[in-house]
């Protein structure tokens, strides 16, 4: 009967319990600072049929997100700006400067109405964002947003 070394016999266990994770690096304030799929991932998983064309054709598009002061609290911040990356499948990235805070999170369209959508964001001290929005185009909409300290801004976003 053959031996192996507990070195060898613990680097196979370790590349077989890794084989089908992703490692996702972290940026600042522990979100994640991106994601590299490689292109054979399917493939890799077992997974044979290729997605659809149309979900290959849409490329994430960056929009600019304004947001303006709707109360007195909002005013003593002024006018915000950020961005917004339509991700062209009903999600989104967002982030922007509220207070010296980077807030980070996502938006995410309402099931049954494909203009209407939801969007939260959180920073590092603990200041969140909660919005609701209509898009008239890909690249265009407005909704309101409400901040944890009791802002309250019309936000326009895209041209």
């Amino acid at each position: 009967m053959k031996t192996y070394s507990p070195a060898i016999l613990a680097a196979a266990a370790a590349a077989l319990s890794l084989q089908a994770c992703v490692v996702v690096p972290q940026g600042t304030g522990g979100m994640p600072a991106g994601i590299y799929i490689p292109s054979d991932f399917p493939a890799a998983m077992g997974r044979t049929s290729a997605p659809p064309a149309a979900a290959q054709a849409a490329a994430p598009m960056s929009l600019g997100a304004r947001l303006y002061p709707a109360n007195e609290t909002a005013t003593e911040v002024g006018m915000l700006s950020g961005s917004v990356t339509n991700m062209m499948n009903g999600k989104g990235r967002l982030q922007l400067q509220y207070r010296g805070e980077l807030l980070a999170g996502e938006a995410t369209r309402v099931s049954g109405d494909e203009r209407k959508g939801i969007a939260s964001a959180y920073g590092p001290s603990g200041s969140f964002m909660s919005c609701e929005y209509q898009m008239s185009s890909p690249v265009r909409g407005a909704g309101t947003c409400n901040f944890s300290d009791g802002a309250r801004y019309q936000v326009h976003i895209g041209n």
